[in-house]
C-alpha cells in the first residue's frame, strides 16, 4: 500500500477529505498589466515568462493560455497601451457631443485621474530600441495631438495659436506625473481648471 505524501503547510489544518483549494486564475488583462509594470520598473529586457510568473504567482504553464510565445505578448503589451492608456480618449464617444473646452477638460481629468501616462516614458525606453515600437509610439503621438488641435479649433484658435497651444497641452500631460513625481492626484487636480483657463485666454 502505497504511503500517503507528507504535509505541506498549506494542508494543515484542512480537512482530507475536502476537495482541494482552487487554483489562482490569472486573466489576460492580468499578464498585460503586469508585463507594463515590470517594463515600467526593470525595463523590456526582463519582460520574461518565468519573472512575470513569479510575479503574479503562477505557473508559468498559464501564459500559454494567453499568448503564443514573448514575442505576442510584447505585441499584445502595446496594443493594451494603446487602447487603454490612449484610445480610451482619443476615440471615447462619451467626448464626442461636448464642446472643446469640455473635451479639454474631461481629457485634463482624465488623464490625471486614471494615470494615463503613467507608462509614457517606458514605452519611450522601449522604442529607443524597437524600431516597431518607435513608429506606433510616433503614431500615438500624433493622434494624441489631433484630438487636441481639433477640440482647441472648436475653441477658435487656428495657425500658430492653435498650434503653439496644442503642443504645450500635450507636452505639458505627458511629463507632468514624471516631473511633478511624487505628488497627489489632489494637488495636479488643484490646477487643471486654471490651467485651461491659461489655455483658452485670448
Amino acid at each position: 500500500m502505497p504511503s500517503r505524501a507528507p504535509s505541506t503547510p498549506a494542508d494543515v489544518g484542512r480537512d482530507p477529505l475536502s476537495p482541494p483549494p482552487p487554483k489562482k486564475r490569472v486573466s489576460k488583462q492580468d499578464w498585460l498589466e503586469t508585463g507594463l509594470a515590470v517594463l515600467a520598473s526593470e525595463g523590456v529586457s526582463a519582460v520574461r515568462v518565468e519573472h512575470m510568473a513569479r510575479q503574479l504567482g503562477v505557473a508559468k504553464s498559464g501564459f500559454y493560455w494567453h499568448f503564443a510565445d514573448r514575442d505576442d505578448l510584447l505585441r499584445a503589451m502595446l496594443d493594451f497601451w494603446i487602447h487603454e492608456y490612449n484610445e480610451v480618449v482619443t476615440s471615447n464617444v462619451e467626448l464626442e457631443g461636448v464642446t472643446g473646452e469640455e473635451r479639454l477638460r474631461r481629457t485634463m481629468h482624465m488623464i490625471n485621474d486614471h494615470d494615463l501616462t503613467q507608462y509614457d516614458l517606458s514605452i519611450r525606453a522601449w522604442a529607443a530600441c524597437d524600431p516597431h515600437v518607435a513608429r506606433v509610439l510616433r503614431k500615438a503621438y500624433r493622434t494624441r495631438l489631433e484630438f487636441i488641435r481639433n477640440a482647441l479649433a472648436e475653441c477658435g484658435f487656428k495657425g500658430d495659436a492653435l498650434e503653439l497651444r496644442a503642443r504645450l497641452f500635450l507636452v505639458y500631460h505627458s511629463w507632468e506625473s514624471a516631473t511633478m513625481w511624487g505628488e497627489s492626484k489632489k494637488a495636479t487636480r488643484h490646477f487643471i481648471e486654471q490651467r485651461l483657463a491659461l489655455l483658452l485666454r485670448k
